[in-house]
């Protein structure tokens, strides 16, 4: 029977494989990342509660950029149909168009972000100017609350 001493060369190995920051060479937005281990996108999103004002290190594809200011971009979750916002300062942290469908590590800091019914009718308003797209002016909107990153650096894959 394998004793405690025996298993944990075994445990430290499987938490450094699923944690440790992927090794990605790349363009630097805002500060270089320095944690070490990442954060499932899946993980934040099950029970964001429970991350608000951690700082957290992500890893994902990214499948949107804010087309206006390049201020925002969202990571694909490891679990399909997911997704986070990664939001930094307009004008200091620039994401390009260009780094749609790239792989990206973030480091930041879980928010929550609620909009009254109000604040999400402007939001979208907004975001369709942003996008170009239609924007329904006879949609209804509720109040609602969402989390995101407050991004601090990226490195974005070449």
């Amino acid at each position: 029977m394998p004793t405690v001493r025996s298993l944990l060369p075994i445990v430290a190995l499987l938490g450094a494989i699923g944690c440790r920051q992927p090794q990605m060479e790349g363009t630097v937005y805002g500060e270089r990342p320095t944690m070490k281990d990442t954060t499932l996108v899946s993980t934040i999103l099950s029970a964001p509660e429970s991350h608000l004002g951690q700082r957290v290190l992500v890893a994902g594809t990214i499948v949107q950029v804010c087309e206006a200011r390049g201020c925002w971009m969202q990571i694909a979750s490891d679990r399909p149909e997911e997704m986070l916002k990664i939001k930094v300062e307009d004008g200091v942290i620039v994401f390009p168009m260009t780094a749609r469908g790239k792989r990206a590590v973030v480091e930041g800091v879980v928010e929550k972000v609620v909009l009254t019914a109000e604040e999400a009718r402007a939001e979208a308003r907004r975001h369709a100017a942003e996008t170009k797209m239609a924007f329904d002016s006879m949609a209804v909107f509720a109040a609602s609350t969402t989390y995101q990153i407050r991004g601090i650096g990226a490195i974005i894959a070449q």
